[in-house]
């Protein structure tokens, strides 16, 4: 019967205790505004329609220029020609490219080629803004 008093007595221990616990850490938390609460459960991405516009879709903003896509997407690879890519307004790297015509240029960087992955990363580019980067890479040739 001793043993049995004693997990009892344990079981009234380990529930005061974590009843301690509890409120403690409950007192100890800050307290955060619905609009802090909102940010923190905001959706980290959202779904874009194939053929809908972004108007539609609920996006922001509208074709991006082919200096921003880019700065923010190209840039890391067509400044320094890593593996081989065409470097900014270098005219010896774009011309055997552009001598297979525009079409294909557009079509290699829209679908992939080599080691250039589709639309170089910018899986939210559309056809128009890849060509706008491409046409910005060769702007100066």
């Amino acid at each position: 019967m001793n043993v049995l008093k004693v997990v009892k007595s344990s079981r009234v221990w380990v529930a005061a205790i974590a009843l301690a616990v509890g409120s403690a850490s409950a007192a100890m938390m800050p307290q955060q505004s619905n609009d802090d609460i909102k940010e923190r459960i905001a959706p980290v991405a959202q779904v874009r329609v194939a053929g809908a516009s972004a108007a539609a879709t609920g996006g922001a903003g509208g074709t991006r220029s082919g200096d921003a896509v880019y700065n923010k997407f190209c840039a890391a690879c067509h400044t320094s020609g890593v593996l081989g890519a065409p470097k900014l307004n270098n005219a010896a790297d774009w011309e055997p490219r552009l001598a297979q015509g525009m079409d294909t240029v557009l079509k290699h960087a829209i679908e992939g080629y080599n080691a250039m992955p589709p639309k170089g990363t910018c899986n939210d580019c559309s056809d128009e803004e890849i060509q706008a980067a491409i046409d910005y890479m060769i702007e100066e040739i």
